[in-house]
């Protein structure tokens, strides 16, 4: 199983850029409202809203925040509605990536996604273009400063994750089959375990190595726009880049 590449680096420090410019609310509340339309607003009975829930903490959402939200989704306020969409294709240089999408306007959704890759050399292919070369698996992101690696190994292995991968300098990545996610999740956080995300993500079976810094930047370009569009909840792909152009990034 292939572990953090140097891609997923970057991006765990654009994603800390991100909460800074108020970016990361805005999809959580997405997310926490569809988990609330999909599976009701009792928590008990709905692992995904959990999740939600337990990802907006982390991000110091306040309350309120995150309880009109739940309720909106439940309908038990007025507001929009929203729906996921999953668009897939090729970025330049032939990585594959999946965006996936939490919307009310489709219309503007892939517009702007098509728009995206056509900007960037890429190429928005069609469903199921592009998933058969990742996998689902639940990831789970600890701060290497909140618990040392033999006392978290000892808590996953309890819970009935598959995997520790330590390679980031600043957080372990707990891998766990997507049915086992909410339950490692739950035993976590039941042990005060701070966890800084936890989703259930698509992982490359294979990785595109970029070892040009040219080719590397375009990549990054493209995946870095459509993160920024706010009707993007997350960006997959299986870019990686070599290390001497990772040093040339800095």
């Amino acid at each position: 199983m292939s572990g953090h590449s140097k891609w997923s680096t970057i991006k765990h420090r654009k994603a800390a850029q991100d909460a800074k410019r108020g970016k990361v609310f805005t999809k959580l509340i997405k997310e926490l409202t569809i988990a609330a339309r999909m599976g009701g607003s009792e928590l008990d009975a709905n692992p995904r809203l959990r999740t939600a829930v337990a990802n907006a903490k982390s991000q110091s959402m306040p309350k309120d925040n995150i309880d009109r939200a739940i309720k909106k989704g439940a309908g038990e306020l007025d507001g929009v509605i929203y729906e996921e969409i999953i668009y897939e294709g090729y970025g330049p240089h032939n990585v594959a990536i999946i965006v996936e999408v939490m919307t009310d306007n489709r219309n503007r959704s892939i517009a702007s996604v098509r728009h995206a890759f056509n900007k960037y050399n890429g190429n928005l292919g069609s469903a199921n273009s592009v998933q058969y070369m990742f996998d689902r698996l639940g990831s789970i992101i600890v701060d290497k400063t909140v618990i040392d690696e033999d006392s978290l190994t000892e808590l996953i292995l309890e819970a009935g994750a598959e995997d520790l991968k330590t390679e980031n300098p600043d957080s372990f990545q707990v891998i766990t089959a997507p049915e086992d996610f909410d339950l490692v999740r739950s035993y976590l956080e039941e042990k005060d375990v701070a966890m800084l995300s936890a989703e259930v993500i698509w992982n490359p079976q294979n990785r595109v190595e970029i070892d040009e810094l040219k080719k590397a930047e375009q990549v990054i370009k493209l995946i870095e726009i459509l993160e920024d569009d706010d009707d993007v909840n997350s960006v997959h792909s299986n870019f990686d880049i070599s290390e001497n152009v990772m040093a040339e990034l800095g």
